[in-house]
């Protein structure tokens, strides 16, 4: 009996073996925050789960390269700007867009009242403007040289600040506007105790330069593998219904990040805020990638003047495949 117990103990242990769930990583761009709520949720929810999916989120942080951990086999997908991964596939790295949650931009100047400044093309030069780097300044050139203001200083030109990702510079007048997202650094002015009245914002999707955030990533090779395309089709499935379920109750999205932040670092209110400015920017979406949001993209990179983002047209870097089969079911 006791060797029939052992027995039966082995065989349900090989059944669930046989049955383990396939497992897929993802690299986010930044740290845990409601930016990536989506994911989350999917995960807390057991969409993944009903996808037959084990996904690992990996959360970023400022010395982590999404696009370099994708390509050292860090992560199957990465969050990422297309900006930035446009400018990767140029230089090497076989990045493609596998959707796009994101639909729209959430990417701004945020400048004090007092510096006067009304009109970008009029009043940006002579200024000091913080600007985020690694990949995040691709954006800002490309409206610099759409306004054709030089970024070498000047009274003609801007000097670029290289801002980190906070806002102080804004709170010490070090510059006139920082960069800031619509769901995360604005709050944090706000939170300092500057009010909404003494602030001015350019929106760069209000400015006709915005290119598309927060887009889904893959390498070439993983969608000429027919069980990674089958994987990833899953994925994104799934994590759109995170999506759409994270923009219909903001705050249980929040409460679910919340819960997934290991650092401690995180507030409720602030993700609340945060998830409700995130639900307005993945709003219009079903991750599918649109082709003319694509192609503004690029002709703002190249756009460039002599130092474009990107200096051809790309070929290759995005499909609709994966998103044709996961909305198609």
């Amino acid at each position: 009996m006791k060797k029939l117990m052992i027995s039966a103990a082995g065989l349900a242990l090989m059944a669930g073996t046989a049955n383990a769930a396939d497992e897929l990583s993802l690299q986010l761009k930044w740290v845990t925050q409601a930016q990536f709520a989506g994911y989350y949720v999917a995960k807390d929810k057991g969409f993944y789960d009903e996808e037959d999916l084990d996904v690992t989120i990996k959360p970023g942080g400022p010395d982590i390269a999404p696009t370099q951990v994708l390509a050292g086999g860090g992560a199957d997908v990465t969050v990422e700007w297309m900006p930035a991964a446009l400018a990767a596939r140029e230089k090497g790295l076989p990045l493609v867009n596998i959707a796009q949650p994101f639909k729209s931009s959430g990417m701004m100047l945020t400048c004090l009242k007092e510096s006067n400044i009304s009109d970008p093309k009029a009043d940006f030069p002579g200024k000091t403007l913080g600007v985020w780097f690694f990949g995040n300044e691709y954006p800002f050139l490309s409206w610099m040289n759409h306004l054709e203001i030089p970024t070498e200083g000047g009274e003609d030109g801007v000097t670029v600040l290289k801002q980190g990702f906070n806002v102080d510079p804004l709170l010490q007048k070090q510059a006139a506007c920082i960069s800031t997202m619509t769901y995360n650094e604005y709050g944090q002015v706000l939170d300092a105790g500057i009010a909404e009245d003494d602030l001015v914002t350019f929106k760069y999707e209000d400015q006709g330069v915005a290119t598309l955030e927060d887009g889904l990533y893959t390498l070439q090779e993983n969608l000429d593998d027919p069980e990674m395309v089958d994987k990833l089709t899953r994925f994104v499935r799934a994590s759109m219904k995170g999506w759409k379920y994270a923009e219909e109750n903001s705050e249980e999205a929040a409460e679910i990040v919340l819960e997934n932040d290991e650092t401690g670092a995180q507030t409720i209110e602030h993700q609340t805020r945060m998830m409700t400015e995130v639900a307005k920017l993945t709003a219009g979406s079903n991750g599918a990638l649109d082709e003319a949001d694509y192609q503004r993209t690029v002709d703002t990179l190249l756009s460039g003047g002599s130092d474009p983002v990107i200096s051809a047209e790309p070929e290759g870097a995005w499909t609709h495949v994966i998103t044709d089969q996961a909305l198609s079911e």
